[in-house]
């Protein structure tokens, strides 16, 4: 008995050693390096960036090396800066003979961000629809959610936790009808009233099709999507920006990015390399000329710009992330959402 209890307490203190050391010589020592804060500038055609530099401040630059100081910085990032520039009286009237307002750059301007643990984290599987043409300027949150299993699509009564027999049944004949196979393999969707407006949801079927579901004055609209020839997709995501000329994102097994057009649902190609969702994070800034794509892995973070027509690609920036860390026993990860034991 004394024997296993001296082995027991060896073991916790190798495990303690294991965990503790790393975490104190990280948390005191360990520097990780953080890549310039990027964005591809219109105005000179090229990428413009930011970063903290010890005994320096904020510094300003281009790809090429030219330094700016922050007024200037805020001029060649028009489209960014756009309430800077307004405040200072110096907003320009046109950009590249394009004509631009305040409230056109208010309604281009969109953010995207995407990181592994939103993926690779188990969900609930319960998602609220939304009513998209209820009259009504705000979004009302729905009395039931929905789930989606091999048999169909379920409305449960969140009040009585009890299934909505009559609604799931006229959901899932309307999505049998357009050649649905259960269950879906993906389903992505951005359910909350904080938005201007509702598209509903992005479906993957058991057979890789893809469809776009929501709910209009109570009945169910369903849409099945075209897909080019040898596409096979593996990851959505539904964008709902203040343009509303995008329905979505798409990732496909080969781990390129496409946009999908709303009204036409048009599948278009971007020009970025390479983005896997269960590594990778993904940020997009985009505006009404261009779109900065920054795919950020363990050890670099790439920069693409893109143009927001056709959203081909006009030039790429990398900057390596340097971590210098103690390898160690750890229960968290950037890369999910659960506490279990790994060594990184």
């Amino acid at each position: 008995m004394k024997y296993f209890s001296t082995t027991l307490l060896a073991l916790a203190i190798a495990v303690l050693l294991c965990w503790q050391l790393p975490w104190c010589y990280n948390f005191f020592f360990a520097k990780s390096g953080r890549p310039p804060f990027t964005l591809y500038s219109c105005v000179i055609g090229d990428f413009a960036m930011m970063e903290h530099q010890e005994g320096k401040g904020m510094t300003y630059r281009d790809a090429s090396g030219r330094t700016y100081t922050q007024a200037e910085f805020d001029s060649i990032l028009p489209m960014f800066y756009a309430r800077q520039l307004m405040a200072d009286e110096r907003f320009p009237d046109t950009l590249n003979g394009v004509h631009i307002t305040p409230r056109m750059v208010q309604t281009e301007n969109f953010t995207f961000r995407t990181d592994p643990a939103s993926v690779n984290t188990p969900v609930i599987g319960l998602y609220p629809l939304f009513e998209t043409m209820s009259g009504r300027v705000e979004l009302e949150q729905p009395e039931d959610v929905f789930r989606i299993t091999d048999r169909g699509m379920e409305f449960m009564v969140m009040q009585t936790n009890r299934v909505d027999e009559e609604k799931s049944r006229l959901f899932t004949e309307a999505m049998q009808k357009k050649g649905f196979r259960f269950p879906a393999l993906d389903i992505a969707g951005n359910p909350t009233v904080k938005k201007e407006y509702d598209e509903g949801y992005l479906l993957l079927d058991a057979e890789h099709r893809l469809y776009h579901l929501k709910q209009t004055k109570g009945r169910p609209f369903v849409r099945a999507v075209e897909l080019p020839e040898g596409l096979r997709l593996e990851k959505l995501y539904i964008t709902e920006f203040g343009n509303r000329k995008t329905l979505g994102f798409l990732i496909d097994s080969h781990h390129a990015l496409y946009v999908l057009r709303s009204r036409t649902y048009e599948i278009v190609k971007t020009g970025i390399d390479s983005f896997n969702p269960r590594i990778d994070q993904l940020t997009i800034m985009g505006n009404m000329f261009d779109w900065t794509i920054r795919v950020t892995s363990a050890d670099r973070t790439k920069c693409y710009a893109v143009r927001a027509d056709d959203y081909s690609l006009i030039k790429t920036i990398e900057h390596k992330i340097e971590r210098k860390r103690m390898p160690g026993l750890v229960f968290t990860s950037p890369s999910d959402k659960l506490v279990k034991p790994r060594f990184e």
